[in-house]
Parts: C-alpha cells; structure tokens; sequence
C-alpha cells in the first residue's frame, strides 16, 4: 500500500463512525472512545494494536473496539476502549479477538487492565463468527477470571454494557459508572417485557444509580467521564501491577486526628470520620460508598503505605451486619489479600442481623462467606475494637481467633456474645418478669448490668490477653504504623489445598 493510501486508511480508522454518531454521543455528554484513552493515559505514552481490524469493511474502523498499551502515571498498563460511533461499540469476530489479546497480553506481562466501556453487546448478524467458539466472547471472560487477582482490572463504564457483554464489568476488580448514561443488563428493556410482561426503563432496570447503590455491581457513581477516568486512576495508584510485587508507597502525610467517639455504644457516630482522622490526610479512597453502608471499606495510606479499611458504621443500621455488608466486605478483603494490602479493621458491630427476612436471604450463608474471607486473608491485618464487637461481629471484623497480627481496643471497647442488656434479658427474662414492684425490678436490671459489664471489662480482658493492648486514641495511629511495619514480612502460607469451597 502506498503511503499516502495508508496515511488516510489510518486517518479514517482513527476518526472512528460517522459524524451524525458523533454528534449524537456529543449532545449526551460522551466523549469520543479516543479522547477517554487520551484523559486516561500520559500523553504520548498509548501504542495501538489491531488499529486495521476489519479494515476492508465498509464502516467498520477498528472493528469498533480500541485496544493497546501505555503508561499511567508512569506505570504500565493495558487498555480497551469501546468506540460506540460503530455500531454502537457492538462486538463482531475481530472485536472479541482484540479484547482476548490485550487481557491475554496484560496478564502475561503482569500489568493492570483497563477497560473502557460503552457497548451494545454482540452483533446477532455475526453471531456465529463470535460467540461459540474456542475464541469466541466467552474467551474474554475466562481470561479475565485467569487474570483476576494476579493484575488489577478496573472498568470505566460510559454507556450501555449489555447482555452477555455485561460480565466485562463483573469480573472487574471495581466499575466506576457514568449517572445518566452508564448501564448494565442482561435483557434490554424491551426483552424484559416480551419474556416477563415487566414495562421497565434500561435505567430504572440497570442504570448507574441502581448499581451503585442497590445491586452492588457498581463502585463509583460519577457525575462526569472525567470522574470516572479519574476513579479508575485513583484505584491504581494504591495497588501494585501484580500480585507479585508491593503497593506503591507514596510520600508520608500527616493525619488530622481522631474525632471524639461516643462512649455510649447506641450513639450513633461516623465511623468515617475516624478512618480520614487515623489515616494520611487526604488518602482515604472509599469504595462502594453508596451500597450497604453499614460497612465502610477502602483504601488509604498510613505514613505513605498503602491499606484497606473495613469500618462498621453505626450511622447506618446501627452497623449491623447484613447480607449486602458482608459480600461487601468478603469481595475487598480477597482484593486487598489478592494484592498484598495490609487489611485494618475498624470495629463497632453488634453482630449479624437476625429474624426471618434475613434468614431466608441466606445471611448464615453469607455470613460464613465473610468470616472465610477474612480466615483466608493472609496479608497483615490488625483489629482494632472501637467501641463494641459483639457475638460473630467480631469474628467478622477479624478478632483475636482469626490470626491478626494484633488486636488492639480502645479504652471504650466491649467485646462479649452479646451487649448487656440482651445479656441480662436471654438469662433472668423468667425472674425480671416475677417482679412485681417496678422500682425493684429496675434496681435488679441494672445492678446485672452492672455485674456483666464489669465480666467484661477491656482491662480484664487484657490481663487476659484477648486483646494486645488498650491504646488512647491519640496514640493509635503510632501504635498502627508500626505494628505494621512489624507485620510486614510475616509468612503467608495458609493451608494445604487447592482452594476452599466458599460457601457462596
């Protein structure tokens, strides 16, 4: 091919569908598939494969689909970028092929992998060509649970993903998700009415908000492009390339200091603000912050290094744990686990939720899917008692039977089966209810209060050596620091097997 034929061949490829697409996805507030790899990368850093997919065909430029490698922040990664001007960022044969080998190539050079999405789902007219062969869609998923937990994978999701296309997201580590144009669903919304009967909407169904803060699927709900851009920048920026090396340490700042914390346990408080208060100012990175917040998880730096936070939050449900906070913080301790993060716990639970609803939403089940995850985790993880940690909450917040590096309570922690009053009432309920003078009963409740809570007592329980050490909170970010730093080279085996069967 002459030069000057090549020059415009890739000139056209790289001007993506036609102009009235461009338009479209302009008055929408989406940015051409290019532009986002440009916000995405360091500039000048991108190197294209596949650029000719699909060449020889009539409006078909890349095959719809952006694929190569560059630097983010001076780190390398891989990249795929949907480019919705053509057909609507569907996937022919070519496309899937290119997506399989640039998570291939991430996987085999050990860098994270970024996807881009802003799909329509599988060409039905290709169907054959793409979707049941040994290469086919269903490759792209397999090769991203082979890569899962050996590379970062994060999703920045623009527009639909739908259908099968769907599982990209799924089986990403985080998705950060566009309010207003980012979707995700099997059926469309016209399937759903033709095989339920259902009249729904694809973002009543599916859209960014719905997954960000109902079904779970969905980490970051963002306002802009830009945002999600950045979110999935920011995520990188804590972990390292691979499993097989350390987070990035980044330059030490100071902390702002802990918030008084309410000695009574049934006062509710932002556990929040005491995770921005321990950790490095301006490092704390919540993730899922508007799903099942009961449970705060997140990363963070304490002194430059990198952690994850699990935070039971009071201002929520009271903290308790449900089936939601518990898969929530199950899928961040594996994370964290998976890529060598020190896991902080931050204690304040008074245990799982109980009564018929949740027990046929399977919360034993869910429950011990939690409490294995943090058995598995064997990365430094230190417990710290807030203010209470009652029952199994404790084995979910990894208490002293769990193998932490440390448990450490603050002067206003409890810990027992359960709080004083449930206490009191599960073992005299017969005797409090045989006496009839109030006054007296009153007196009697409260002076078996009295007694339980003294059974209790944190210091007795650290003379006992439950705990390690009951700290002022003002001395618990040193005391953090370097536990840690002790913790750092401790030896990771766990058991001898293959894997556990989690009970999913």
């Amino acid at each position: 091919m002459e030069g000057d034929a090549l020059n415009q061949t890739r000139k056209r490829v790289e001007a993506g569908g036609a102009e009235k697409y461009h338009a479209a996805n302009a008055a929408r507030g989406k940015l051409f598939a290019r532009e986002r790899v440009a916000l995405l990368v360091d500039e000048g850093s991108f190197v294209e494969d596949g650029l000719f997919a699909n060449a020889l065909a009539d409006g078909l430029p890349a095959d719809g689909v952006i694929t190569g490698s560059a630097t983010v922040d001076g780190r390398p990664v891989c990249l795929m970028a949907n480019d919705s001007t053509v057909k609507a960022g569907s996937w022919g044969a070519r496309t899937v092929e290119k997506i399989i080998r640039i998570i291939e190539k991430a996987y085999a050079t050990g860098v994270p992998m970024v996807y881009l999405v802003d799909s329509a789902g599988a060409r039905i007219t290709d169907q054959v060509e793409l979707f049941p062969g040994r290469r086919g869609a269903g490759r792209i998923f397999h090769t991203q649970v082979r890569a899962s937990g050996s590379i970062p994978q994060a999703c920045a999701l623009f527009g639909p993903s739908a259908a099968g296309g769907a599982y990209i997201p799924a089986f990403c580590d985080v998705v950060a998700m566009v309010e207003g144009n980012a979707s995700m669903y099997l059926g469309s919304d016209r399937m759903v009415e033709m095989v339920t009967g259902e009249k729904t909407t694809l973002e009543a169904m599916g859209g960014a908000r719905v997954h960000c803060a109902e079904s779970g699927v969905g980490h970051f709900l963002c306002k802009t492009e830009q945002e999600a851009i950045d979110a999935v920048r920011r995520y990188l920026s804590y972990l390292p390339s691979s499993w097989t090396s350390e987070p990035p340490a980044a330059e030490a700042r100071a902390e702002t200091g802990l918030p008084e914390i309410p000695g009574n346990e049934r006062q509710a408080f932002d556990m929040r603000k005491v995770v921005k208060g321990l950790l490095d100012e301006g490092s704390f990175f919540e993730i899922q912050a508007l799903w099942a917040r009961e449970l705060t998880v997140g990363f963070g730096r304490l002194d430059g290094r990198t952690v994850g936070v699990v935070a039971n939050n009071s201002m929520f449900k009271g903290g308790v744990l449900f089936v939601d906070s518990a898969d929530k913080a199950t899928r961040f301790v594996q994370l964290c686990d998976a890529f060598n993060v020190p896991l902080l716990f931050l204690a304040d639970v008074p245990g799982f939720m109980v009564g018929s609803a949740v027990e046929k939403q399977g919360i034993i089940r869910h429950g011990a899917k939690m409490i294995t995850a943090i058995s598995e985790a064997t990365v430094p993880k230190i417990c710290v008692v807030v203010r209470k940690a009652y029952g199994a909450g404790l084995y979910a917040m990894a208490g002293p039977g769990f193998e932490p590096d440390a448990t450490i309570a603050l002067p206003t922690a409890k810990i027992a089966v359960m709080g004083a009053e449930a206490a009191v009432n599960a073992v005299y309920a017969n005797k409090i209810a045989a006496i009839a003078d109030e006054d007296e009963r009153a007196a009697f409740v409260a002076a078996k209060r009295a007694e339980y809570e003294r059974d209790i007592d944190i210091m007795r329980l650290a003379s006992e050596l439950v705990v390690d050490t009951v700290v002022e909170p003002a001395a618990l970010r040193g005391e953090l620091v370097r536990r840690f730093a002790a913790a750092r080279t401790k030896d990771r085996a766990f058991s001898r097997r293959r894997h556990g069967v989690t009970p999913v």
